[in-house]
Order: structure tokens, then sequence, then C-alpha cells
């Protein structure tokens, strides 16, 4: 009777993976379209501003984004069936678990049973030598077999915690791609309406188009007055990012456009931020016990200090501009466990190490010793945030200043280094380098260059 069943299961299985090897097949032709559609891009971009040469970059951007959303919607799809897949896993695992611990309980009433007599009363109660051993490896056996229900509880309900942990990171993914897609979607809705515009400003003429060119061509004083919008805190002078952005480049290696991109792409993401609070938001093993002791020493009050909503699949409580958790700043900030005088877990170190107790070590204060600042870094602070935020992006390899190296280094601020180079997260780094883009170009002109 089991190989019908064995058989469907295998069937099942081939399935599986025959619709994931599609998937991957069509994410990566995609994946060639778009590099092509750069490639287009590369070519407009570096030609004459003419009017066509940027219709042709509008067309290239358009098309290359649309492409993108593609790309993200397959990989939703590929984790759709990873998180069923683990669903499933996890199902099984529940309900054996259920049943190792039902076995146990049996065990252990066989065993109190048994212990309820002597080895006198056993003897006298077996009508014979033979009986009387008998008796005896039963009670041998089920204590035996209570040593191997203990193991094998341990051992399921280990798995079952990794099939959980896996299971909410392939949905903090999947959320993380769908807020990627809604605003690679905004952007192609923004290049159509520039696209529109500009043939509307110009009717199709060429020297229209130079004088629309000459007229939105922006002055160092205007430039300067421009706010730069931050998450979480109020927006500030372009001229006062700019000089924040500046000195944390000399400190850090980050170019100063590259933070700036980033911090714009970050609250151009800002669906769920500063709207959620600390006991309700934030891990309350890992991050709670931490963020509790960060806002002590900057003499904040916890119940008033915004941090990120939570989102459906896990947890939130990111702080500030730069969206660190507090269980991350702790390594930029100056905070270190008392016991072990680390800021991040040793090997096997637990949840139990972010219990603390926690203490702060100005000479750890990472962002302070570069801002020579003499108060403890609040990552809400507009400075110590673009400070804090080169200093993520240069330990992620912006440093290098090489087109490259600053694109994974986003990635790898937005989606970890794990994920980084999942061409679905793409959109994520060209945001981030356009950006930087149309900044460096401010700061050449309020450069005179």
């Amino acid at each position: 009777m089991l190989a019908p069943s064995f058989a469907f299961a295998q069937s099942a299985a081939q399935a599986v993976d025959a619709r994931q090897q599609q998937l991957q097949d069509q994410l990566s032709s995609i994946e060639s379209q778009i590099a092509a559609q750069q490639q287009l891009l590369d070519v407009a971009q570096n030609q004459h501003q003419t009017l066509q040469t940027q219709i042709d970059a509008f067309d290239a951007e358009i098309k290359k984004t649309q492409l993108q959303i593609q790309a993200i919607n397959l990989t939703i799809t590929q984790l759709n069936g990873n998180i069923d897949t683990h669903n499933q896993t996890l199902s099984q695992l529940s309900a054996q678990l259920d049943a190792e611990k039902e076995s146990l309980a049996q065990i252990m009433r066989q065993t109190q049973m048994l212990d309820n007599y002597s080895v006198v009363s056993v003897a006298l109660g077996s009508q014979d030598v033979s009986g009387f051993f008998s008796d005896l490896d039963a009670f041998t056996s089920i204590k035996s077999s209570l040593a191997d229900s203990f193991s094998q509880i341990q051992t399921t309900s280990s798995s079952t915690e990794a099939e959980k942990e896996a299971l909410q990171s392939r949905l903090a993914e999947q959320e993380q791609l769908r807020t990627v897609a809604q605003l690679a979607k905004q952007q192609v809705q923004s290049q159509e309406s520039e696209k529109r515009q500009l043939l509307t400003q110009t009717k199709g003429v060429e020297a229209n188009y130079q004088k629309v060119i000459a007229s939105n061509q922006k002055t160092a004083a205007q430039i300067r007055s421009e706010l730069f919008m931050l998450r979480d805190t109020a927006a500030i002078p372009f001229g006062t990012a700019l000089t924040y952005a500046e000195a944390a480049e000399k400190a850090t290696g980050t170019r100063a456009a590259v933070t700036l991109g980033v911090l714009k792409q970050e609250t151009n993401l800002g669906e769920n931020l500063g709207t959620g609070t600390w006991r309700v938001d934030m891990a309350p093993n890992r991050d709670q016990p931490v963020f509790i002791y960060i806002t002590q020493t900057l003499g904040l009050d916890p119940d008033k200090m915004p941090v990120s909503k939570k989102p459906w699949y896990g947890w939130g409580g990111a702080m500030g501009p730069g969206q660190f958790i507090p269980s991350t700043w702790v390594c930029y900030g100056g905070f270190v466990n008392a016991q072990t005088g680390t800021c991040s877990p040793p090997s096997g170190a637990g949840l139990s190490f972010w219990q603390g107790p926690w203490k702060y070590v100005a000479s750890k204060d990472r962002v302070r010793t570069l801002l020579g600042a003499s108060a403890p870094s609040n990552p809400w602070s507009a400075q110590v945030a673009i400070m804090a935020t080169a200093m993520l992006m240069a330990d992620n390899g912006a440093g290098t200043q090489t087109p490259a190296a600053e694109r994974l280094a986003a990635l790898r601020y937005f989606a970890g280094w794990t994920h980084a180079n999942n061409p679905a997260y793409s959109f994520y780094g060209d945001g981030v380098m356009e950006f930087a883009s149309q900044f460096q170009a401010d700061i050449n002109q309020l450069n005179g260059l």
C-alpha cells in the first residue's frame, strides 16, 4: 500500500522541481533583457543631450524598470513555492513533536507505575525466576525508551525552530520584494510622466528642448536651499546634508553622493516608518533590552521615540533616518554586553546575550569618534545618521568608490550580504546609484565643475 503513495510523492516533487526550473529560466531570460536595456540606457546617457537621446533614455529606463518588476514577481512566485514547502515541513515536524510528547507521556506513566513497586515486591509477585527477570528487563527497556524519547523531542524541537526561522526569513524576503516592486511601479509612472511632460514642453522640436534644458539648470543657491528629506526626522537643507555627507566621506571613504542616495532611497521606501512603538513592534528578546539602554543613555523617553512599525511577517523597530535596528546600532553607538565586553554575540551565545546587562563605552562609540562629538551618538540625529549610514556603506565595501562596489554595498545595506546578489533586488541598487548620480551633478555644480 505504500508504493502508490511513494510514487505520487515522487511525481509531485518532480513537478515542483520542473516548475522551479521553468521560473528560473524565465528569470534568466528577463535578466538578459534587463542587461540589454541597461546597455541602451548607457549609450543614450553618454550621447550629446538631444531631444531624441533623452526620449531614448526614458524609453530604456521605462522598459528596464518594467522588466525588473517582472523579475521581482517571478522571484516572489519562487518564494511562494519555498514558503509552501517550509509550511509543509513545519506542519509535519509539529505533528511529529506532538506524537513524541504523547509517547513520552505514556512512557512516564508506565515508569511512574513501575516506580511504585520495589524490586522485592516485583520478585515476590513473580511466579518464577524467569518472570522476575522479564519484569526487570521491561522496566529497563522503558527507562531506555524514556531517554530516547527525550532525545527525539529535543531534536524535533530544534528542527521545528530552524524551520520557523527559515520560513520567517522567506516571508521577510518576500515582503521586501513587494516593497521594491511597489517602488519600481511608482518609478515607471514617474518616468512616463517626465517623458510626457518633456514632449509637451518641446512639442518634438529640438530647439525647444535646448531651451528647456537651459531653463531647468539650477543655481547653486537653489541647490543649497532644497530640502533633503530624511526618515523619522525633520527635513534639512540640502547644503547642510551635503556638509554632513562630505565630512562622512572624509572619515569613511564613502562618496557623499552615495550616502545621500541611500538615504533618499530609504525615504521613498518609508511606508511603515516611525509609526511603531518599541513595546509592540520591536523584537522582545533581541532588541527591546538594548533599546531601553540606548534611550536611557541618551536621556530619551523610549515611549516617545519613533521606530518602524513591524510588518506582518516579523519584527520592526528600526531607528532614525538610517533605519538601524538596536542590535545593529550597538556596534556603531558604543554599547557592549557588560559580561562579554562585545557588541555582538559570541558563537553559540543565543538570545541570552541580548538580555545584558549593557553598558556604554565612549571609546567604542565609532560614530562619536569620527564626528569628534562629546555626547553619545543619537541615531535619530540627522548628522549622526548620515555618518552612520556612510560607515555601514563603507563596511559593505563602498569605500573603493567604484560603481560596482557602491551598488553592491547599497544592496547589502537593504537586503544583507546573503541576498545582495539576488537580481530581484537590483532595482534598489540601481535606484541608489541613480540618486547618487543626480546628487553628484548637484555637487559638481556647487563646486563649479
